[in-house]
């Protein structure tokens, strides 16, 4: 059985690096948001850290405007190394490739007027290839199931998490993400519910992030999605202003798989 990683992650707001609590991001009512930590070190040198420590799959996220040039800081520290999400589409997916993406994740995009487009998705895939694809499906809980929120989290789409769509989906990506919107950015716990669903429905590579406080984390997940799903630490972690978990434990954790 596969084992449960951790995979790095660097979020990006207004060009720095940050751990925010996910529910308070707004267009509408900036003022509402809430941040964890601010990092006075730069993406690259985040990036150049997962690197020295061989963590792949790591994904650099952009929160909104103003964030390019620390994307292109983090990829050109690691080409190939991490992947890119935020404002990702059939535009300028290629052009985040060129600069050294492994992948590129795509949300928004796929849900114009925040309902699913089949023909986005397909175009998408057909011009950079179904392994070049990390879709994202972060979703905030709605009843006894998960819907997929778009635009930062703000606004939810026409489509749940589910067996059916993942498994329609994974026909045209390598890979999934999943924030768990409601959680992230809380160092609560887990969605332990999200995570043991997943384990029983996706047959691609996934990453789980949201409300990871311990490294026995890791363990829960790997217990709760038979080893399918990974997890992704953020305002827990030391390296982000947390006291819970130790960036080199999970470094460590991992290099036992």
């Amino acid at each position: 059985m596969s084992r449960s990683r951790f995979r790095p992650c660097i979020d990006l707001h207004d060009g720095k690096v940050k751990q925010i609590v996910g529910g308070t991001l707004s267009e509408t009512a900036p003022e509402t948001l809430e941040i964890n930590f601010v990092s006075s070190q730069s993406a690259g040198d985040f990036a150049r850290l997962y690197r020295e420590n061989n963590l792949r799959g790591g994904h650099v996220i952009k929160l909104g405007p103003g964030n390019d040039g620390a994307a292109h800081d983090a990829l050109s520290a690691w080409p190939g190394g991490l992947q890119i999400g935020g404002s990702i589409n059939d535009k300028n997916a290629q052009e985040w490739l060129d600069a050294g993406a492994s992948k590129v994740i795509v949300t928004s995009y796929l849900f114009p007027g925040a309902k699913f487009s089949l023909e986005r998705l397909g175009a998408l895939s057909s011009a950079i290839g179904r392994d070049k694809l990390v879709v994202d499906m972060s979703c905030r809980k709605r009843g006894d199931g998960w819907v997929v929120a778009m635009n930062k989290w703000q606004d939810l789409t026409d489509m749940e998490v589910s067996q059916e769509s993942l498994d329609m989906l994974s026909q045209y990506c390598s890979e999934f993400l999943i924030h768990a919107a409601d959680v992230e950015g809380l160092c609560q716990g887990i969605d332990e519910a999200l995570v043991t669903k997943l384990g029983e429905w996706v047959r691609i590579p996934c990453t789980y992030a949201g409300g990871a406080k311990d490294i026995d984390d890791l363990d829960l997940v790997h217990r709760l999605s038979g080893g399918k799903v990974d997890l992704t630490y953020g305002s827990s972690l030391d390296i982000f202003g947390g006291s819970l978990v130790v960036f080199k434990d999970l470094v460590e954790r991992n290099n036992k798989v």
